[in-house]
């Protein structure tokens, strides 16, 4: 069993010897996604264009604006005179942002009044709307602070002192809120999906495609030894990327790497025994690599978006999050975030790495099965 193993692994390893662009295709292409997922998977908002509208044109509406520039986050592209002004800026998409303030908000802050700012949000893209909307609220908070300690109005001195709760944000795990640290293991995931599952699914499809699998099958190789050999390659393929592109994100993105690789080695192998499940259960309703090609598009995307990369599965309807329970990608995004920025071990993520096994398991064995009985037919 083992001589004939040992000889579809090398028969394996020799056509991507071969193929003058394997390798390439194996490294480049993961490479270069890595970059465009790292600089381009982000929820971080810079630049926003703004335009603004003050109607006081006092010292504390300039500080006010001051704020904003000085925060690199908005950039005053557009400064009205009136109202219609602002209405033009946002409706030719000159800007996103217009903030006005009204006449007398100097007044209202130095007797102690509450001085309303209004702000314009164009939602067409409503994503960087609630983002910029809570830039604005975080430096309108800390305008409001500044003020408060400057004007030190004599009679709050004299006033009955009031009680207060300050909050304190404390993150943990991430203290700069830097959201590559939470994409950059997710890419490598998510990359690792999509390359293994169409190696996987390709390769099979084209031993049948050129008819060189009845040639295979008739030699005295088992069904089960030749599963092993043609999809073990990509397993080490896949360990191989996982390493790689966790290396790339660990010293080009600088992203922390402090659990135990042990950890992330056994959810790497039980994941890639999924994928290549999955990309083996894809070939065997496959006659041809264009048919290969739409089938992985079909299920390779879905499981992409269901897999919490970029969108929380509890805020998904409940149908969906039901599907995920048979999504891998889930449960390794877990692992691997989970082990790159927490360093915890297997006494908290078994239930995902258990989750892993069982998907596994299943994938492979329907696979299998699935495998043998197109052979028949």
């Amino acid at each position: 069993m083992f001589d004939r193993l040992f000889v579809m692994l090398m028969k394996e390893f020799l056509e991507i010897r071969r193929d003058r662009w394997a390798m390439f295709r194996l490294i480049v292409p993961m490479l270069v996604q890595m970059l465009v997922f790292g600089y381009a998977a982000t929820f971080t908002v810079h630049h926003v264009a703004t335009a603004v509208l003050d109607l006081d044109q006092s010292q504390a509406s300039r500080s006010l604006i001051s704020h904003f520039v000085a925060s690199s986050r908005f950039d005053v592209v557009d400064t009205a005179q009136n109202s219609s002004g602002i209405t033009r800026a946002i409706d030719q998409d000159v800007a996103v942002i217009a903030i006005v303030i009204h006449a007398g908000f100097e007044r209202d802050l130095e007797n102690g009044k509450g001085a309303p700012l209004q702000v314009i949000v164009d939602g067409t893209n409503s994503n960087t709307a609630l983002i910029a909307l809570g830039y604005i609220s975080q430096i309108v908070a800390q305008f409001s602070a500044d003020e408060a300690s400057r004007l030190a109005f004599p009679r709050q001195s004299l006033a009955r002192p009031e009680l207060g709760i300050t909050l304190q944000a404390r993150p943990w795990f991430n203290e700069s809120l830097d959201d590559r640290w939470f994409f950059i293991p997710g890419v490598i995931g998510s990359l690792t999906l999509l390359q293994i599952v169409s190696l996987t699914a390709f390769a099979i499809v084209r031993e049948r495609e050129v008819g060189t699998l009845e040639q295979i099958m008739v030699s005295p190789i088992r069904p089960a030894e030749f599963i092993l050999g043609k999809t073990l390659p990509f397993f080490l393929i896949g360990l191989g990327d996982i390493a790689l592109v966790s290396t790339f994100g660990i010293f080009w993105f600088h992203v922390p790497f402090i659990g135990n690789p042990l950890v992330m080695l056994v959810g790497a192998c039980l994941f890639l025994l999924a994928v290549v499940g999955m990309g083996l259960l894809l070939s065997t309703f496959s006659k041809t690599q264009q048919q290969a090609f739409a089938l992985n598009f079909f299920f390779v995307n879905p499981f992409f978006i269901l897999s919490g990369f970029a969108f929380p599965i509890a805020a998904m309807p409940k149908l969906l999050q039901w599907v995920t329970i048979i999504n891998p990608l889930r449960y390794f995004l877990v692992v691997i975030r989970s082990v790159f920025l927490k360093g915890v071990g297997f006494e908290v993520l078994w239930p995902d790495l258990a989750a892993l096994a069982l998907l596994a398991s299943v994938m492979l064995t329907i696979s299998v099965l699935r495998f043998r009985s197109s052979l028949d037919s």
